[in-house]
């Protein structure tokens, strides 16, 4: 069951430790379609686990390690036993510290690491989570210090291991591919802090130094989205930050996040999230960080 969810949104509560929820969970009832802001990085122990996102159904096993991106709408399906390590963490905390916002522009969409098919990777993830847990449950001094920089190093692992696959520009020779993949970081880094701003397709390639098309076609090879679709996601983004303050109207964060029109702030925000800005605002009121 989860504790509080208002239409598909849930809202986590961060007990032991600012921003981080860490549990062993071991319920046999499934969890609906939902979404949070947090980041969720799943490790089953015991038995399988099944997620579904986007219609699609992902199986995995103990060892495998399933990371979902903050805003993700996804289901749960537990089997009649078993557990599995499953950690909650408020991306806000660490969005600031350099690099952060390139990594999630690498890493936007969900990830599963297979025991089988990358099993350095999957053991060095499944030690870190570990650690984690026993930091958590032991809560020993500087223990926040010590989760958050292993969060950090569990991030890091998946956005290198993300971007060292030859699915990032195909066409390209390794020195091209490493070129193009710092390229990209940098123009996602600067939408995401730019995002409110009037920002053009011309003057994003001319940053890149590409043409318009050469651009638009590398663009959706790194990040899987149009510039438009990243734009928009980026603003989405900023609006929920801006949406818990409470001097601030549903006007006013539509303008704020780089929306030409109160309408359309709302239709792409109930796309996006399935409720409307105000509806946010009023499950926020109490939650205020």
């Amino acid at each position: 069951m989860i504790p509080e969810l208002e239409g598909t949104r849930e809202t986590i509560r961060y007990d032991l430790i600012k921003g981080i929820r860490l549990y062993r969970n071991r319920e046999v009832e499934d969890y609906p379609l939902h979404w949070h802001t947090a980041l969720e990085i799943i490790l089953p122990i015991e038995n399988d686990y099944t997620a579904i996102i986007d219609n699609q159904v992902i199986h995995f096993f103990p060892g495998d390690i399933l990371f979902i991106p903050p805003g993700t709408l996804h289901q749960l399906k537990a089997p009649k036993e078993g557990s599995r390590y499953i950690l909650l963490a408020d991306y806000s905390l660490i969005g600031n510290i350099p690099g952060v916002d390139s990594l999630f522009a690498a890493v936007n969409a969900p990830a599963l690491v297979r025991k089988e098919e990358n099993p350095e990777l999957a053991e060095y993830l499944s030690s870190l989570v570990e650690h984690l847990f026993n930091e958590y449950v032991q809560h020993d001094s500087f223990c926040a210090a010590s989760i958050y920089s292993d969060l950090i190093r569990f991030l890091v692992a998946i956005g290198r291991a993300h971007l060292n696959t030859e699915n990032k520009f195909p066409d390209a020779t390794n020195a091209k591919r490493h070129e193009y993949i710092q390229r990209f970081m940098t123009i996602c880094e600067y939408m995401t802090k730019h995002c409110a701003e009037d920002v053009s397709m011309d003057e994003l390639a001319s940053l890149a130094g590409f043409s318009r098309f050469h651009f638009s076609r590398l663009f959706k090879q790194f990040t899987g989205l149009s510039c438009y679709e990243y734009l928009t996601q980026c603003r989405i983004d900023l609006a929920e930050r801006l949406l818990i303050n409470p001097d601030l109207s549903v006007t006013d964060v539509a303008m704020q996040a780089g929306f030409n029109s109160l309408s359309t702030f709302n239709r792409i925000f109930k796309q996006a999230r399935n409720c409307t800005p105000t509806e946010y605002k009023k499950m926020n009121k109490n939650h205020r960080l």
